[in-house]
């Protein structure tokens, strides 16, 4: 069994028109659609199951009335689901951002969120805020922020389709106008502003920022990450492995097999983001996802040369 869900869009001031150009979606909600949240388990917004009887179950539903069937035996029907994934059209630059460590979230109100970027597309000259520039102190930093400066000590990478950055709490952040993201990200909604280039929200007024907690969570340490280039070849493999989840990229021949788990082994969740896949009797196309329960097997079929992320290891306790 795989399960698909409904997608659940946020309008944003950054946001634009990637998700019908180039993930093909149709009768869209807003004209400046920043964040597609695809697969999310939060307190008053879970995913739907559009694959799965007459009756639209939740994610929700799914974990209360079997979560060692989802999950695993470790979880109970409380516990949220612990990944969140969204697709995210920067069509704008995003606010210059960080998501507190676990070490000091709970002290700020706030829960751990670290996230990985996948670049699905970039338009000429786009590009990525992560880290600070080396040598960058945080009264440099600070400064900075009073004259609104902050971008000089933030390092900018040239954005590249199919390359990959993983952003742990603590990373100064930030997306540039003209990429296309899949981002796969713990269940977490805490995100501090730092800084937001002097412009106005869809209301006509300033966005929040978030200075002293930003000021306690950034990592000054922090210098110049780089992006990983990902591989077209034919196979498996990993673009990222921290302690809250893996990803693995796949791509595969048309009527390549590849199986990825065994029941009751582990969750793990599907997107594509290249071609089209089966799983069992479903299909999964461009821009979509699937979740294999922890009780059940994964096998998946290409249909034409294919790419897909797995995302797995998010719920071994």
């Amino acid at each position: 069994m795989i399960f698909k869900f409904e997608p659940i869009y946020q309008e944003r001031v950054w946001g634009g028109d990637m998700f019908s150009r180039f993930l093909g979606r149709k009768s869209l909600p807003y004209d400046k659609i920043g964040e597609s949240w695809d697969i999310v388990d939060r307190e008053n917004l879970s995913s739907k199951v559009i694959n799965f009887g007459k009756e639209k179950l939740s994610l929700r539903d799914l974990i209360e009335n079997n979560p060692e069937n989802i999950l695993g035996r470790n979880w109970n029907k409380n516990d949220k689901f612990p990944i969140l994934v969204k697709w995210l059209d920067c069509s704008d630059r995003l606010s210059l951002q960080v998501h507190p460590p676990a070490s000091i979230a709970k002290s700020l109100n706030g829960e751990p969120k670290t996230e990985n970027w996948y670049i699905a597309n970039a338009n000429p000259n786009a590009g990525l805020f992560a880290g600070l520039k080396n040598g960058t102190t945080k009264e440099d930093f600070e400064k900075s922020l009073k004259n609104g400066q902050a971008e000089k000590y933030c390092h900018r990478i040239e954005s590249k389709r199919d390359s990959s950055i993983l952003i742990e709490s603590g990373r100064i952040h930030a997306i540039d106008s003209g990429n296309l993201i899949l981002e796969i990200q713990q269940n977490s909604d805490t995100t501090y502003r730092v800084y937001d280039w002097d412009r106005n929200g869809l209301n006509g007024k300033p966005r929040e920022l978030h200075l002293e907690q930003s000021m306690k969570s950034i990592d000054f340490e922090d210098y110049e990450p780089n992006l990983l280039n990902t591989t077209k070849d034919i196979g498996i493999e990993t673009i990222a492995h921290c302690k809250e989840f893996r990803i693995r990229k796949c791509n595969l021949n048309p009527k390549d097999l590849i199986h990825l788990k065994d029941e009751n082994i582990d969750c793990l969740l599907i997107h594509v983001v290249e071609g089209s896949i089966m799983v069992g009797d479903e299909q999964i196309n461009l821009g979509e996802h699937g979740m294999s329960p922890y009780s059940d097997s994964c096998t998946v079929q290409s249909n034409e040369q294919s790419t897909f992320l797995v995302t797995d290891q998010f719920s071994q306790l």
